[in-house]
C-alpha cells in the first residue's frame, strides 16, 4: 500500500465536500478558475492545505530538469484535484490527472467537473495502480 494512500482517502472526502460547498454556492457554468479560487479558499477555511502550479523535478533516462507543472491543486502533498468546467468529462482529462498522479507519485486524484447541475455527478476518483494494495 502507498504510504500516503489513507490518508489521501480520507481527505478526498473531505474535498468532494468542500467542492459540493463551492459549488453550492456558486453554481454551475462559471470558468475553472473561479472554482480553483474559492476551493482554495474553502480548504483554507477548514485547516487543510492546498497548492496549485508547482515547480517539478522531472527525471528521463538519467536527465532531470525543473519544470512548472500546471496542476490545479495538491491537497496536503497526498491528493491531486484537477478541476473542470466542461460539457462532457473526456478520457484525456482522466489520462492527464492520472499521468500528474504518476509523475508525482501521490496515490489518489479526483476530476471534478463543476459543470453539472448536481456535482456528485461531475465527481471521478482515481487510484494510482497498486496504491491501495
Amino acid at each position: 500500500m502507498h504510504p500516503l494512500f489513507q490518508k489521501a482517502d480520507r481527505l478526498s472526502r473531505t474535498v468532494i465536500g468542500a467542492a459540493i460547498e463551492v459549488h453550492r454556492i456558486k453554481g454551475p457554468g462559471l470558468i475553472e478558475g473561479i472554482y480553483e479560487k474559492c476551493l482554495l479558499h474553502e480548504l483554507g477555511l477548514q485547516q487543510i492545505a492546498a497548492v496549485n502550479q508547482q515547480l517539478v523535478k522531472i527525471e528521463y533516462k538519467g536527465f532531470t530538469f525543473e519544470e512548472p507543472l500546471r496542476l490545479d491543486m495538491l491537497v496536503e502533498k497526498c491528493l491531486l484535484v484537477e478541476l473542470k468546467s466542461v460539457q462532457e468529462v473526456l478520457p484525456i482529462h482522466k489520462a492527464q490527472l492520472l499521468s500528474y498522479m504518476k509523475l508525482l507519485d501521490i496515490p489518489v486524484g479526483l476530476l471534478i467537473n463543476f459543470h453539472e447541475m448536481k456535482l456528485v455527478d461531475g465527481v471521478h476518483r482515481m487510484i494510482l495502480p497498486g496504491a491501495n494494495q
